[in-house]
């Protein structure tokens, strides 16, 4: 008869604590007294034994790479993990592959499933901060992160799209046409391009146009339908992902609003339906198989020598949703 292993999972829900929670406790992270020890009586009495933390660590390790994405249904991240297994495949590497949905307990979770299946590297969109790196890297597996860094981990190798550039690119391509109320709709993971947002618009910064939505298609709908209705005076806006690219032309599509009479929209990331647009969308296009392929060779050469992050450049591709400021709209 088989009886199934104990998982990080049970010992969390045994515990009412979250998976990160038992990750940081079990890898010496940072917790409350109580807290830790509450985590630590659960683990002894489900018998909880995390293989891949144990003290042959190294003997145990079955090899391939962990590659942890938000959304194996994004065209984007659909890019990345090709890039990611071509040059796998070609150095003879198995990849293990799970979606995070950029929740940060379900990466945790995830994180721990790898420990406990002992694979020699990683590849992650991250999604938490740094803490929930922690247990990865105390185990000592190779780790790099793809299209995003993690807060506080500047040890870990990333590989990045130049996203300052592209913003900047794109916020002068509008107030050179004449646009002065630009939104921002963005999502997880994007400070770095907000940051950038805010920088290339100065004193013409409006924090009311800046709208950040879940990781979610209804989240992003919501985000875009309802600053467009609250803002008829926003002329212009960036989206910073081709989900929220794709929740501002619907929304703007069932207010009636005119791409580019009304609203003039660029998107990051040229993913194919952005050509098939009434107009075809300006895009900032990043490299995503390439930075997948990149983020696999630093893994596979990384050796007693830390590697370099890598960043690679982006382009914005003008097509037919930008025009010259027209008039404000009045309230719908």
């Amino acid at each position: 008869m088989n009886i199934r292993r104990t998982t990080i999972k049970d010992v969390a829900e045994a515990a009412g604590v979250g998976v990160a929670t038992v990750s940081r406790v079990l890898s010496g992270g940072s917790a409350s007294p109580e807290t830790r020890e509450r985590v630590l009586n659960v683990a002894t009495q489900l018998d909880y034994r995390p293989s891949a933390l144990g003290r042959n660590l190294r003997q145990q390790r079955s090899g391939g790479i962990g590659l942890l994405l938000p959304d194996i249904t994004d065209t984007f991240y659909g890019r990345l993990a090709d890039g990611v297994l071509a040059c796998a495949r070609s150095a003879g590497e198995p990849v293990i592959l799970g979606a995070t949905g950029d929740d940060e307990e379900r990466e945790a979770e995830l994180i721990g499933m790898l420990l406990e299946q002992g694979v020699d590297r990683v590849i992650a969109v991250p999604s938490g901060d740094g803490e929930s790196w922690a247990p990865t890297l105390r185990a000592g597996i190779t780790t790099v992160f793809a299209n995003r860094a993690a807060a506080g981990r500047d040890d870990v190798p990333s590989v990045l799209a130049d996203d300052r550039a592209g913003v900047l690119t794109a916020v002068d391509y509008l107030t050179g046409l004449g646009h002065r109320r630009i939104a921002y709709l963005g999502g997880p993971g994007q400070e770095q391009r907000l940051s950038a947002f805010r920088r290339a618009l100065g004193p013409l910064v409006d924090e009311d146009l800046i709208v950040l939505a879940r990781g979610t298609r209804d989240s992003a709908y919501a985000a875009a339908a309802g600053l467009f209705q609250h803002r008829p005076d926003l002329t212009a806006m960036l989206a910073g992902g081709n989900l929220l690219g794709e929740a501002a032309v619907l929304a703007a599509r069932e207010l009636d609003l005119r791409v580019p009479r009304d609203l003039s929209l660029i998107m990051f990331d040229d993913v194919p339906w952005a050509e098939l647009c009434s107009p075809p969308l300006t895009v900032i296009a990043q490299p995503a198989r390439d930075i997948g392929y990149r983020a696999a060779e630093l893994v596979l050469r990384a050796g007693a020598r830390r590697p370099r992050g890598v960043l690679l450049p982006t382009e914005l591709i003008v097509r037919g949703s930008c025009g010259p400021r027209g008039t404000s709209r009045s309230p719908r």
